[in-house]
């Protein structure tokens, strides 16, 4: 079923044709739903529109079925409405007289694009009243509505338009149709006061009374504006629902009666449109201020953060540095490369706007260009990568230290107890009160006991060496190690001293004692090499180490088993040197030595070998536990290593494949711009989709530096270039949709279809070749001349290329981006708003004056627009200034960047 009878504002926009209500009518007379009063209302005002065209000829009409029957009448009405002059008309009274007339008025009246329907010349000319209201109906809509445009709506939708806007400040009066919205007159009522509102006091008027608001209408209509009574007060308040057709010619003579005051409308359309343009512009500069400032600001605190290369020396510091640094990469950074996205895109977009609005180009503050902001965004991913590699670089040299130390600890700790009464014995004096064999016995002990230092001088150099490396690292406690350095090696040259004197006084004495006990200098001179092997042994079982892959521990593994091998050779060196202190003790018994168990050339026992002998047995299976923990402990770091390359091994090429997926839809050659837009939104959707692959990958790689892993064979991928691959992929997105939307801002408000657009991707794409987003010249010019284009060789043609150069390269770059290209492909060809037309609109409003009032702003603006002029427009000096009178002209050309306001 259709909708009912004035509900046809609904169905669409354009023109609303006489076919259509042919059609609807049919329908609504099947359903039973048209009024009869209908056609009343219809002669009454039908024949009062079509007087107020014939009294113009001299003449007019009584009976509007009847006058029109001959086609003279219809004739001259279609004359004085057309300006046109119509075939000479038949002046015979037969018949086929009058059907030639009317044929020749309907004939016209098709000639103008209109369809006539079941409306035939016989049907006039016998006087059928239905057929001839339909006729002039269609002349009434192609004369007097058809032409009424209000924002590209035509005929009733823009009639309709019209009256909502003039009615739409009024108390009472909702314009929705042309029949109920009308009835109670406050709706005529309000159509005069809002033009003339010195002939109506609309605030005295009430919705109760619709009889007195109609009749005051139509009075005022026909008495101050000309416009015929062409509705009757009381069909209108009686009928349930007036006639629609009626009601739109009766209005459509207001429309045409203040025609002067549309066009004042017109005017202030388009300024306010241009405020607006305006407003929103400047909010997208301040926008783009205050992100660039809270953006530079943040990197101007960090930078310092990360150019500090100030610690402790300590481990534990450096390590809470290195996670300070994950907190920043994980928590901090991510907003501000958002940011940096969204300040890029505002920023083009702008332009864009203000491009297509023939503004000029927005010029941020001194240090807040985007190429000041890349700058400083790329100087903030150098210092990154050069802390994060002095943080790793720092962990290793401190790990390294840290091992240093504890190994200088290890050793000077042995030596010094192996010291230990050392200088006291060098200095006894014990050999010039014993015996001969005594005597030979202590130059024994002073041989072995200087075999036993040179023995350890190897391990003094070694505390030397560490000393001296730990002093060019920098350990923070240097000053102590160096303190307990100087002290070995003080006192070692001390014992070196005292040494050679004790020789010196054993040999002035050697002359008194010869005898030697030669079992005794046997076991000394094997037990001490022996015992200087196992004190070696066990310092090399527990001396620590510091690996990095499986190979390194496997090679310590290796070196341990073959250690494990010599113990057998080893064990056989004990039982010889033991079985020599046996048979002291088989000799001293059988002959009853005095002193004879001392042995006079040695400390040495065989006690003390067998307990050495037995912590070295010992301390072999311990190592082997150290060692397989720490291979244990890299096999879990190579698991973490191809853990990681596993996972990087899938996010690299997935990150690459959608760069190369999202820069193939960036060359504009798939789809629309709307399938691009949806395409890059997917793409957007997807990529947020995946970043818990980015964040297991972050774990993994936390996981790996805190295992003190520095390399990764497995994968070419390190966190940082997959880092970077991400935000470079996240912006790349962001910045194809900004161009995407911009290309749809321009395609839209130059009035470009899809195919142009797609014709233009095409050839600037052909000439694209090295796929950079630019043109060079002869690139672009190539270009031009493939979209027919026409510029000549000769020098004229190089002076207009170079004109075309100046505009699409204002910055003389030598290449052509794909916008400037579209800009210049569509702006010649399109109507913008320029200085002029604002301008021109602004007299409009004035009246013809150089000035303008704000009361004259306020009636005809939007509140918020008008005081937007008043506080910029500059006070009026010219001749003839009134007081509070506003220049128009400087803050129009202001507005476009013509002045310097």
């Amino acid at each position: 079923m259709m909708a009912a009878p004035g509900m046809v504002n609904n169905m669409g926009m354009g023109e609303y044709s006489e076919q259509q209500y042919m059609e609807q009518e049919e329908e609504w007379e099947r359903e039973g739903l048209l009024d009869p009063a209908w056609e009343k209302q219809q002669k009454k005002t039908f024949t009062a529109w079509c007087n107020s065209h014939l009294r113009k000829a001299g003449t007019g009409i009584d009976n509007i079925e009847e006058d029109f029957r001959n086609g003279l009448k219809l004739m001259l009405l279609l004359e004085v409405i057309s300006g046109e002059t119509l075939p000479k008309p038949d002046r015979g009274k037969m018949r086929f007289h009058k059907i030639a007339n009317v044929n020749k008025a309907l004939d016209f009246i098709a000639s103008k694009g209109v369809k006539l329907v079941s409306i035939g010349a016989e049907e006039i000319v016998d006087g059928n009243l239905k057929m001839t209201l339909g006729m002039i109906w269609t002349i009434i809509l192609r004369f007097a509505i058809q032409d009424i445009s209000v924002e590209e709506m035509t005929a009733k939708e823009g009639l309709l338009l019209w009256c909502q806007r003039k009615t739409a400040p009024y108390k009472n009066v909702n314009v929705q149709n042309f029949h109920l919205s009308f009835k109670d007159g406050l709706a005529f009522c309000a159509l005069i006061h809002r033009h003339r509102p010195d002939l109506i006091d609309y605030h005295k008027l009430s919705k109760d009374n619709p009889l007195e608001n109609l009749n005051t209408a139509f009075e005022i209509a026909e008495k101050y504006l000309d416009i015929p009574r062409m509705l009757d007060a009381e069909d209108m308040a009686s009928t349930a629902m007036p006639d629609e057709r009626a009601v739109m010619t009766y209005v459509s003579s207001y429309y045409h009666c203040f025609s002067g005051a549309q066009k004042a409308e017109t005017a202030a359309n388009r300024i306010c449109k241009v405020l607006k343009v305006n407003q929103e512009n400047e909010r997208l500069m301040e926008e783009y201020e205050r992100l660039a400032s809270d953006l530079l600001e943040w990197i101007r605190r960090t930078m310092p953060w990360l150019a500090n290369r100030q610690t402790d020396n300590s481990l534990i510091n450096v390590q809470k540095k290195l996670e300070e640094y994950r907190t920043y990469r994980r928590v901090h950074k991510p907003p501000r490369v958002e940011q940096k996205a969204k300040l890029e895109t505002n920023f083009n977009t702008l332009q864009t706007k203000l491009r297509l609005s023939n503004r000029p180009a927005y010029m941020p503050t001194e240090g807040k260009m985007v190429s000041d902001i890349a700058n400083n965004w790329k100087g903030l991913e150098t210092a990154e990568k050069a802390f994060e590699e002095w943080l790793l670089a720092e962990m290793m040299r401190l790990e390294r230290l840290e091992h240093l130390a504890q190994k200088f600890k290890h050793k000077a700790d042995i030596h010094e107890e192996w010291t230990k009464g050392k200088e006291e014995m060098l200095q006894s004096q014990d050999f010039r009160h014993c015996k001969l064999n005594e005597l030979k016995a202590l130059k024994k002990i002073h041989s072995a006991f200087e075999s036993d230092l040179a023995a350890h001088q190897d391990r003094v150099e070694q505390i030397a060496a560490i000393a001296h490396e730990l002093n060019a690292l920098d350990y923070h406690d240097s000053n102590s190690v160096n303190i307990r350095c100087q002290r070995i090696c003080d006192q070692w040259d001390r014992l070196g001293s005292l040494t050679q004197k004790r020789r010196q006084a054993l040999d002035e004495t050697e002359k008194i004692l010869e005898k030697i006990d030669t079992l005794h200098l046997e076991f000394a001179k094997r037990a001490a090499p022996f015992n200087n092997w196992l004190d070696g042994t066990s310092e090399d079982l527990v001396d620590m180490f510091i690996v990095h892959t499986i190979e390194e521990i496997q090679g310590l593994i290796d070196a341990h088993n073959q250690f494990k091998a010599t113990l057998g050779e080893a064990d056989k060196e004990y039982n010889a040197i033991v079985s020599l202190v046996k048979e002291v003790e088989s000799i001293a018994q059988k002959y009853q030595v005095p002193g004879g168990l001392e042995n006079p050339y040695t400390t040495l026992t065989a006690t003390i070998l067998t307990k050495k002998w037995a912590d070295v047995r010992q301390l072999v299976p311990q190592r082997d536990g150290t060692l397989q923990n720490e291979f244990r402990k890299q096999q879990n770091n190579e698991m973490l290593r191809r853990q990681f390359a596993e996972k990087a091994n899938q996010v690299g090429p997935w990150i690459e494949r959608q760069m190369d997926a999202v820069t193939a839809i960036g060359m504009g050659l798939q789809g629309s711009l709307e399938d691009q837009m949806q395409r890059l939104k997917e793409y957007q959707q997807g990529v947020q989709a995946y970043r818990p692959h980015i964040e297991e990958l972050e774990k993994i790689h936390q996981a790996v530096q805190e295992s003190m892993i520095f390399e990764n064979r497995y994968t070419q991928y390190t966190m940082e270039t997959l880092r970077v691959g991400w935000e470079q992929l996240l912006t790349s997105i962001n910045r194809n949709i900004n161009e995407v939307e911009n290309q749809i801002l321009t395609r839209d408000s130059k009035g470009i279809t899809q195919e142009q657009l797609n014709e233009f991707r095409s050839s600037f794409n052909h000439f694209d070749k090295n796929r950079t987003g630019r043109l060079a010249k002869d690139e672009f010019k190539s270009c031009l001349v493939s979209l027919g284009y026409s510029i000549g060789k000769d020098r004229q043609g190089d002076i207009d290329f170079q004109r075309i150069m100046a505009a699409v390269d204002p910055n003389n770059s030598g290449a052509v981006t794909f916008d400037a290209f579209l800009d210049f492909m569509t702006r010649e060809s399109t109507d913008v708003d320029t200085a002029e037309q604002v301008i021109d609109s602004f007299r409009i409003l004035a009246a013809d004056k150089p000035y303008i009032l704000p009361d004259e702003l306020r009636r005809e603006l939007p509140p918020d627009q008008a005081e937007y002029c008043i506080q910029r427009m500059s006070p009026f000096k010219g001749a003839g200034a009134v007081p509070g009178a506003l220049d128009y002209m400087s803050f129009s050309t202001a507005l476009y960047g013509e002045s310097d306001m």
